[in-house]
């Protein structure tokens, strides 16, 4: 699978992935509330984990699989967080 991610980086209030196979994709934070709410350098604090298949942002406990940004699968987790 050619849809690895290989760096990410952030701009206006979207996360930017770019992946192996020389596509970049862009998603609104908007979909990922941890990373909106982030400063950020704690954005910055990330792992590229299973050889490019997950992005992990330590500090904020936030994981996200290539595979569901390039389904458009945002937070998962959103319903739970509002109900806290």
């Amino acid at each position: 699978m050619n849809s690895l991610a290989k760096s990410v980086y952030f701009k206006r209030e979207m996360l930017w992935v770019d992946l192996l196979d020389g596509r970049t994709l862009g998603v609104p934070l908007a979909y990922f509330p941890r990373l909106l709410r982030a400063s950020p350098e704690q954005r910055m604090i990330y792992e590229i984990s299973g050889g490019g298949s997950g992005l992990h942002w330590p500090e904020l406990d936030e994981d996200i699989l290539v595979e569901g940004l390039l389904a458009g699968i945002g937070d998962q987790t959103r319903h739970h967080e509002s109900a806290a």
